[in-house]
């Protein structure tokens, strides 16, 4: 009898069933779990209260990043309420623990979801769990990855392994070619404005086509990462040849006989051809344009240049809030400040792209300007290419690597004295009413948008200046 047909994500599934429960739940393998400073003293608390030790250190990693500071010469003082304690408990717990920790001073410090496949920590084929929703941007690289809460973290450190009931799957193809200007953070929020903000709901996602072949790894990064935004459980890239050279030589990745074998195992997760799944969509890249969004969810998303559409009334809140009305050009809605970094676009592709905008040019002087690297060996790269001189003399701050301004916790902030930010441009994936602070106004889009925008002091278009 022919063995049926499977998609990635089911192949991946089964690799890592420890056992089927009585109530057709899975007992999964985790092979790796990243901690950070906002989620990890919890974890490392519930373990003690509890008396169980973590199970297997070595696949356990933490960084700090939430929290802390991104100003220059910073320390465990935070603007967070109660940050200090955060950051010293989770340092205190992980070292009690033998766990790894990327601490401030460590030159592999940065946000997790930059991290782990930096290091080569995350690794195709494998489960990875983390404390936070977007943990989903390690399907970048053929990972099966997504965010728990912090009485699962505490399950996973102590028995390696979760409860889980088997996702629907769906499959995203992109057809066609991207245009110049239009990057992997367009094809995302094209979608989820195309198919709205639950159009992948419960579902896990297998990302492909001919645009998403043609991305590099931090572009699949970046595609995966808003999967959540979606609605998804999950979503994921099968690994290649692009992923294979990009992870080879990285610390934590196999090496020598150990990464041929690797190879060789991840040559097969591929979906079979007539594979099932339970939902398909597919979007033709080449159409695209740059996207901004207009509303408060991601989903509410259009082309730059287009308008502010006419919407139903439940969206009504959407308009009152950022203050915009139908039919407004979405080109030219003045901005008071720029962001460019977060676990979406912050890697060094996106600071490069952005930096080719800015270069002898500069920010508006209404706009406060700022690039926080997604982390410490992104900034170390960038600078020694010249990147970070580029934006400080085009007028934009240069940090170091961190969450910053992805959310607002009290700690960074786009105000300066005697300005307010109301209306920002941001690099990241969530535009929520006060995600970045009270009553801030967030438009999301890509660094290269965001950096166009910078420079006119209201949303443009890159593609004007690529001319």
């Amino acid at each position: 009898m022919a063995e049926a047909l499977r998609n990635i994500i089911q192949k991946l599934w089964d690799e890592h069933v420890v056992a089927t429960l009585d109530n057709g739940q899975a007992l999964l393998h985790i092979d790796r779990i990243v901690l950070h400073d906002r989620a990890g003293p919890d974890v490392f608390g519930s373990l003690q209260e509890a008396g169980y030790p973590v199970a297997n250190p070595p696949l356990v990693s933490g960084t700090m990043d939430h929290i802390i500071d991104t100003h220059a010469g910073r320390n465990d003082d935070t603007l967070f309420k109660g940050g200090k304690a955060f950051i010293q408990s989770f340092r205190t717990g992980a070292r009690a623990a033998g766990v790894r920790l990327f601490d401030l001073g460590d030159l592999r410090q940065g946000i997790s979801h930059v991290v782990s496949p930096e290091q080569g920590i995350a690794l195709p084929g494998a489960t990875l769990v983390c404390c936070d929703s977007h943990t989903c941007t390690i399907g970048g690289i053929g990972a099966l990855a997504w965010g728990i809460g912090t009485s699962e973290g505490a399950h996973a450190v102590a028995t390696q392994t979760l409860v889980r009931s088997i996702p629907k799957t769906m499959r995203v193809e992109f057809t066609g070619r991207l245009a110049a200007g239009v990057t992997a953070k367009d094809m995302a929020l094209a979608m989820i404005g195309r198919f709205g903000a639950t159009g992948g709901k419960g579902h896990a996602i297998e990302f492909c086509g001919e645009a998403v072949r043609a991305l590099d790894v931090e572009g699949r990064l970046t595609l995966c990462n808003m999967a959540v935004e979606f609605g998804a459980w999950t979503g994921l890239v099968a690994p290649d040849d692009v992923t294979f050279d990009w992870l080879h030589g990285r610390p934590f990745a196999p090496q020598g006989a150990h990464w041929e074998a690797a190879i060789a195992h991840w040559r097969t997760l591929a979906s079979d051809d007539g594979a099932p799944w339970d939902a398909e969509f597919t979007l033709d890249a080449s159409e695209l344009a740059p996207q901004v969004s207009w509303g408060t969810n991601p989903g509410q998303t259009a082309g730059v240049d287009t308008a502010v559409p006419a919407v139903e009334a439940d969206e009504q809140r959407a308009l009152v809030y950022m203050d915009l009305q139908p039919g407004q050009p979405l080109q030219g809605v003045k901005i008071d400040a720029a962001f460019i970094g977060s676990c979406t676009n912050s890697r060094l592709p996106d600071l490069r792209a952005a930096a080719a905008v800015v270069k002898g040019k500069r920010v508006a002087p209404s706009v406060t300007a700022i690039v926080v690297p997604g982390s410490t060996a992104v900034k170390h790269a960038a600078e020694a290419e010249g990147l970070d001189k580029v934006f400080i003399d085009a007028g934009f701050e240069w940090r170091e690597s961190g969450c910053s301004l992805c959310f607002y916790v009290g700690g960074d902030s786009f105000d300066r004295p005697q300005r307010k930010a109301q209306r920002v441009i941001s690099s990241t994936n969530r535009n929520f009413e006060g995600r970045q602070g009270p009553g801030v106004r967030t438009h999301l889009a890509s660094p290269v948008t965001v950096a166009a925008s910078a420079l006119a002091g209201c949303i443009a278009d890159p593609r004007a200046l690529l001319v």
